[in-house]
């Protein structure tokens, strides 16, 4: 039986877990964070990443956990409202399509629950170097002793820890998109009952949505900037330029600035997409965000890495294994699926891509192609 090394417990990790289980392989998912990660935001599966949920057997649970939101309205910076809409929302789309949000803690916790059984997961570590030879890839682990796999797939997101170690600095293949985005809970004191709120005031703006039987919110926090110093990086100061950026919004800027300051699950990085030439080096390849980000902006980085999982798994499957085939064959597959969607994300600069270019682009591949 084949071994394979995930690093990654978000989404696309586990996914691909449960494909190569079921094809008969190995697989073993390495996460640095002490469990399922908690919080985010709300993330869209669409078009045939709901064909990929669906052989999963999973779309009846992730169909129940849906948001269900009745509209949304837009606020000038003073917070007087300036349109609404019952017909969709600039988070999902039209409220009458069969596109599902859901929020991501929800999807990792199911697709976790749905994938532990036959699959070894390693919370709590992480890979530190990658060592190739003609047979196998031996992993050296920040906790854990040092094993061989027959394959290494980095699904650790924007940040990926195996595509620096096996391709190279960041830099090399990260884009700035000119922008970076906060996001985090907090009680809902806006008293929003299933109605989002979206405003946008000089080269800042906020999403808000009420989750969880509107008891909670969510909220989305955008700015325009230039990429940070590295100073400007780690978690307090980063933090902390998120609190003053939101203290100087004309519009509930106080008591957005103090949940962020408060929120334990508090995220915050830049609006960038990854772009490569190849996915694969030897017996190593990427998956998700790790390979092919397409940012936020373009709303399918989950449908990205969900069809991009079974795909993989497919192609391993159909080269009997044979990771140079099959990964020449991932790439021919998934790559033109991939320039498309991340032009979304590009197509209308500060608002979304037209809903022509998202019904194309989150249809344009087959699972069984």
């Amino acid at each position: 039986m084949r071994t394979v090394l995930i690093s990654g417990g978000g989404i696309a990790g586990p996914v691909l877990a449960y494909w190569l289980r079921r094809r008969g392989f190995a697989p073993t998912v390495v996460e640095r964070a002490p469990g399922p990660r908690p919080g985010g935001q709300a993330v869209d599966i669409r078009g045939v990443a709901l064909d990929v949920v669906a052989r999963m057997g999973l779309l009846e649970r992730v169909s129940r956990v849906r948001t269900r939101m009745r509209g949304m309205s837009i606020l000038d910076a003073d917070g007087h409202e300036v349109d609404r809409s019952t017909e969709a929302t600039f988070s999902s789309g039209r409220l009458d399509g069969e596109d599902i949000e859901v929020l991501r803690e929800d999807l990792v916790r199911m697709v976790h629950e749905h994938t532990r059984t036959g699959v070894e997961y390693l919370f709590g570590d992480s890979v530190t170097a990658l060592h190739e030879d003609e047979t196998c890839v031996r992993a050296e682990f920040a906790h854990g002793p040092a094993r061989a796999f027959d394959l290494v797939v980095g699904a650790d997101g924007l940040h990926s820890t195996v595509r620096r170690l096996a391709f190279g600095p960041e830099e090399r293949y990260a884009h700035h998109l000119g922008s970076y985005l906060s996001v985090f809970g907090a009680d809902n004191f806006l008293a929003l009952d299933d109605w989002q709120l979206w405003l946008r005031d000089g080269d800042a703006g906020f999403g808000i949505m009420p989750v969880r039987g509107n008891g909670e919110l969510r909220i989305a926090f955008g700015f325009e900037s230039a990429p940070l110093p590295h100073a400007l990086r780690d978690g307090g100061a980063l933090r902390q330029l998120v609190v003053d950026r939101l203290a100087s919004l004309r519009w509930e800027g106080t008591r957005l600035a103090e949940a962020a300051r408060k929120a334990p699950d508090f995220y915050c990085d830049a609006m960038a997409q990854i772009r490569m030439d190849r996915w694969s080096r030897g017996r190593v390849t990427l998956l998700g965000d790790a390979g092919y980000c397409p940012s936020p902006l373009s709303g399918q980085g989950t449908s990205l890495a969900l069809v991009g999982a079974h795909v993989l798994a497919d192609c391993l499957a159909r080269d009997n294994g044979d990771h140079r085939a099959a990964y020449a064959h991932y790439e021919r597959r998934m790559r033109p699926f991939v320039t498309l969607n991340q032009a979304l994300a590009t197509e209308n600069p500060g608002g979304p891509a037209s809903e022509a270019s998202l019904a194309h682009a989150k249809n344009a591949l087959s699972l069984d192609g």
